[in-house]
């Protein structure tokens, strides 16, 4: 059976003329600690997604095809729709709903975490060839523990808080995300570097970090292991079919209302824009970070500076909330694609000229920095109006009665075209990029050994002359603009759409 969250007691208060109790985090300050603490969790392997491909780019290992392989160990999170009525399904009553999942699968996490890490080392630096093939199936069963401790989280937050409270839950998975996005990505690239250490902290060089990766990934499966221990002994789960006023479908029944939703004209519609937007973005979206580092700059660096960012990304939703909570959050977020498309063209300039800034002198370095930290930041402010104004617009079309599967549907997808853009661009970067042997025009370098052996033989070295980066750039760019014009008149028409128009009915037989 599957619970799907009912609001019926907001609906008879409205009924009976009472005003909803406001939030009060009285009496549920251990159960939001828990929750951030669980968060958390999640956002590690996200951010250790996030560091793998920055220290495999730092150390001249990978190509961007590889990177795309790589990109494919965060799928999961695009996918976990499809187990995820499984999750919400199949439980053993006396250990409770979401602990007869979050155990073993924390468990699990422990177990990968200390696998990752007996390992990680062999896998970058084997002497010959990256193992880009084990790394990416071990994160991608990673980040699937992960999206499946999600699913799991995101359902106890609304039966472990008080009704009036549900609102911080929200607000514990966006903290504790970010927060563990920044422990996994942010944190590990720093602790683990030896330049950073020796430049900044120590008074003689030494080697290595103050941990090595695979310390960190250890120091890690004991926190999963100590942490899923201390959850499973020392929280108590209420009964779900006791103390919650819930809807239940069965597996098969769930499978359907999302099929139902799919063929809601609306949906296909919005479904087909949600595929097609990231198209727009991809190249600086996911080859920015790695084409700094190929330019000159450090992975350190690029950790500073993402490090710059967090605060802004914590504060940023707080601080336009008003913006995105407007009554056209579709209109809102059609009107922020310009300023992306704008930034990522400077942001790949900014690449372009990052080789001729590092030769410069102090004074124009520190302008560079500051013009680079400050257009990285409008970047995100972009896609950070892009994500709330989304998320806003699925919240208004979701239908209540059926705990917003519509909203978790929508999101899913959305996920999903991010994932295979991202993918998709890293792939072409490497198609569209040409090298050429330094000591013989005519001679072609590729991916074919023999043709760079014979570029070696002759003295030369293979240099880029077309980089697949900047010509990627503009066609997304110019696709952009051509989207823009096209979709502006279907974003207004959805926007204006009679919200029953989003959802799909239930009938009462269809409920057991």
């Amino acid at each position: 059976m599957i619970k799907i969250t009912h609001i019926s007691h907001i609906e008879s208060l409205i009924e009976k003329h009472e005003t909803p109790v406001k939030a009060n985090s009285k009496g549920d300050k251990k159960n939001i600690f828990i929750l951030l603490v669980l968060y958390t969790l999640q956002g590690v392997p996200l951010g250790l997604s996030i560091a793998i491909p920055i220290i495999i780019q730092n150390m001249h290992l990978s190509s961007f095809k590889e990177q795309a392989k790589f990109s494919l160990a965060v799928w999961p999170f695009s996918l976990k729709i499809l187990w995820a009525p499984l999750v919400d399904s199949l439980f053993i009553r006396k250990l409770g709903r979401r602990k007869s999942w979050l155990i073993p699968v924390q468990y699990f996490l422990g177990i990968f975490f200390f696998i990752t890490g007996y390992y990680i080392n062999e896998w970058l630096d084997n002497g010959s060839k990256l193992n880009i093939n084990a790394l990416t199936l071990l994160f991608f069963v990673l980040n699937f523990l992960a999206a499946t401790q999600d699913i799991i989280v995101d359902g106890w937050a609304l039966t472990m808080l008080k009704k009036q409270n549900i609102s911080y839950a929200s607000m514990c998975n966006g903290a504790g995300q970010t927060f563990g996005i920044f422990l996994g990505y942010n944190l590990s690239v720093l602790l683990i570097s030896e330049s950073f250490w020796n430049k900044w902290w120590r008074t003689s060089p030494l080697p290595d970090g103050v941990i090595t990766l695979q310390g960190y990934f250890y120091f890690w499966g004991i926190i999963y292991i100590v942490i899923t221990t201390l959850v499973a002994i020392f929280k108590y789960e209420k009964d779900y079919l006791t103390e919650f006023d819930t809807i239940n479908l069965g597996i098969l029944k769930t499978y359907l209302l999302l099929f139902s939703i799919m063929k809601l004209p609306s949906i296909r519609m919005f479904t087909i824009i949600l595929f097609t937007i990231k198209m727009s973005f991809c190249s600086v979206d996911a080859a920015f970070r790695l084409k700094l580092i190929n330019c000159g700059i450090t992975k350190d660096e690029i950790a500073s500076i993402d490090l710059l960012i967090i605060p802004l990304n914590i504060c940023l939703p707080f601080l336009i909330a008003k913006f995105t909570s407007k009554e056209k959050p579709l209109k809102n977020y059609f009107n922020t694609i310009p300023y992306r498309l704008l930034f990522g063209v400077i942001l790949a300039t900014i690449v372009y000229l990052t080789p001729y800034f590092l030769v410069q002198t102090r004074s124009l370095l520190i302008t560079y920095n500051v013009f680079l930290v400050l257009m990285y930041s409008l970047q995100q402010l972009s896609v950070n109006i892009m994500t709330l104004t989304s998320m806003a617009f699925y919240a208004s079309i979701s239908d209540p009665k059926i705990g917003g599967t519509n909203m978790t549907l929508l999101a899913t997808i959305s996920n999903l075209g991010n994932a295979w853009s991202k993918t998709g661009a890293l792939w072409l970067i490497e198609l569209l990029t040409f090298k050429r042997c330094s000591n013989g025009p005519r001679q072609f370098c590729s991916s074919l050994n023999n043709q760079n052996e014979m570029c070696s033989l002759f003295g030369g070295t293979c240099e880029v002359f077309i980089d697949g980066f900047y010509i990627e750039t503009i066609i997304c760019t110019i696709y952009g603009i051509i989207w823009i014009f096209i979709f502006k008149k279907i974003i207004n028409n959805l926007q204006s759409k009679n919200v029953k128009e989003w959802h799909v009915e239930i009938k009462s037989k269809e409920i057991y």
